[in-house]
């Protein structure tokens, strides 16, 4: 006792070079002094051996003088240690399956309430995968319930790993279990992918052998699946849903992943034969790029844009919208945009040597997944060095959201490659929710005004401001502004009327091959064609 008295609570119960109160905690003590009313809070203290204690402090004036100033307070301190572990226990055993410590039903049931408000407010779907091990009750009768209840929980380790952070994995009982993921795409087709994709990773990661007790053991798993958003089903019915799906799964054999709608099964089945027509489509040089003019007011071709296109051996010609979500979800968008870069690239050393089109600038697209590669700096620089092309005569076309996903990172690379005199425009400008404080910063060279507001010229009643807003931020900052999806006269008229420097669309011309962009170069002028 000798060594505590006469030395602060603070250094004595909180291991603190300073009063609690001015590291951000609640003393009861202080309190009472401030106000005179008594005051009762929860504390973290350190017994002698550091060991962390949780207290209950309770404080109230003792004495007060003859003007109601508190002069002498009194704290009462309770461990409750033990009374907070038993509630922790009581709230495990309530809401975590004590086998695997998984989520239970219970807490399940409120997580998919949440995932239900939240998606109803949102838009974005939802998915239940219901899972049932394949023939667990032989591997309890034949090895014993010890080493099946071993495998249960290897099994949930491996669903943890499967799924992201904010998903839910909830032992319901048995073998069951209950997958919940949250916030997929708004798109219904897109959303039917991602949620295939997780349960395929699943279905694969419980397929490899486990060691259990000394010896290895097989198991597979079948899978059904529901997507959800917002309340547009009650969760009973979503989870019979899920279950009739699972019992189709293991129908069709077992092992095996389905959805509850024959319409999602199928465009699951779609998607994935897509996926490695795909792969493939990258090896058997499928891809081509095809270019888009964009000119200034006279017509001159000044740049393109390099854009993506795919001729499908047995459906022809695919639309992007059909193929770059699914690049982008499966990961197929990082070899793909390394091969349109190093097309680009290509192209651009092969048109230095044409004197029509050595001063012109061929704008990339740059894929979210790829910018925020750690080495994208460096893949530019190789694809560069490589194909011998002039970096001025390159520009990086970036989104909104990508760079506003992280800004400092994204000022960081475009400054490195800015230094090589690569640019960089702004795309789809105006859909997102920059500020101009935000562009101050950005060393971007270019604003392209997106085509959906051009498209709505005359339609929209804010459109036009929107645009004439766009043409005088970029002419403030700086920014040299091309607008895209010019179809018409009559949007023409009304772009160049407003001040804007430079036009890409059908106007003047669709995408075109290589050898026929050559063309264009050699008339000088494009005629319009609205």
């Amino acid at each position: 006792m000798g060594e505590i008295i006469g030395q602060p609570c603070y250094k004595v119960s909180h291991h603190l070079d300073l009063p609690c109160y001015l590291d951000g905690e609640d003393c009861p003590v202080k309190h009472v002094f401030d106000t005179g009313e008594p005051r009762t809070t929860i504390h973290t203290h350190y017994d002698v051996t550091g060991q962390r204690i949780y207290v209950k402090n309770k404080a109230f004036a003792l004495q007060k003088n003859d003007l109601g100033e508190v002069q002498t307070v009194i704290e009462i301190v309770v461990d409750i240690t033990a009374k907070n572990h038993r509630e922790a226990e009581i709230h495990h055993l309530a809401f975590y399956d004590p086998l695997t410590s998984l989520p239970n039903r219970r807490l399940l049931l409120d997580r998919l309430e949440q995932a239900f408000i939240t998606g109803a407010r949102t838009g974005y779907y939802g998915a239940v995968l219901f899972l049932d091990l394949d023939h667990f009750k032989t591997l309890n009768d034949t090895r014993g319930h010890d080493v099946g209840d071993l495998l249960l929980v290897e099994m949930a380790g491996r669903l943890q790993a499967a799924v992201r952070e904010g998903d839910t994995v909830s032992r319901q009982g048995g073998d069951e279990f209950v997958v919940l993921l949250k916030n997929l795409s708004k798109a219904e087709r897109v959303a039917i992918t991602q949620a295939g994709h997780v349960a395929e990773k699943i279905r694969t990661d419980l397929g490899q052998p486990f060691r259990l007790a000394g010896h290895e053991q097989q198991i597979t798993a079948s899978i059904g699946i529901c997507l959800f958003c917002g309340h547009d089903t009650t969760v009973e019915e979503l989870f019979k849903r899920a279950d009739t799906a699972m019992y189709q799964a293991k129908n069709t054999g077992r092992n095996a992943v389905r959805f509850f709608d024959p319409a999602m099964q199928a465009a699951l089945e779609a998607s994935s034969a897509l996926e490695t027509d795909l792969r493939q489509a990258i090896s058997k040089r499928q891809l081509q790029l095809h270019y888009q003019p964009q000119a200034d007011s006279t017509g001159k071709i000044i740049g393109a844009e390099a854009l993506l296109r795919w001729t499908h051996p047995e459906r022809g010609p695919m639309s992007p919208a059909a193929f770059i979500p699914l690049a982008e979800e499966s990961g197929l968008i990082l070899p793909i945009s390394h091969w349109v870069l190093e097309e680009a690239c290509a192209q651009l050393k092969a048109w230095a040597d044409l004197p029509a089109a050595s001063a012109i600038r061929l704008a990339v697209n740059v894929s979210a997944r790829q910018f925020r590669q750690a080495d994208f700096v460096k893949e530019v620089q190789q694809i560069i060095a490589a194909s011998g092309a002039d970096p001025t005569r390159l520009k990086l076309e970036l989104t909104e959201s990508l760079v506003l996903a992280d800004i400092a990172d994204s000022i960081a690379k475009m400054q490195e490659l800015g230094a090589m005199g690569i640019g960089f425009s702004m795309d789809d400008f105006g859909t997102g929710y920059s500020s101009l404080s935000q562009f101050q910063h950005l060393p971007l060279e270019q604003l392209k005004i997106d085509l959906s507001f051009v498209h709505d010229l005359g339609i929209g009643p804010q459109d036009a401001e929107i645009i004439e807003t766009i043409i005088a931020m970029g002419r403030i900052l700086g920014f040299h502004v091309i607008a895209e999806g010019v179809e018409t006269r009559a949007q023409m008229d009304f772009l160049l009327h407003s001040g804007c420097e430079a036009y890409q669309g059908y106007l003047f011309s669709q995408p075109v091959t290589a050898p026929d962009f050559e063309l264009l170069l050699a008339a000088g002028v494009m005629e319009r064609k609205g």
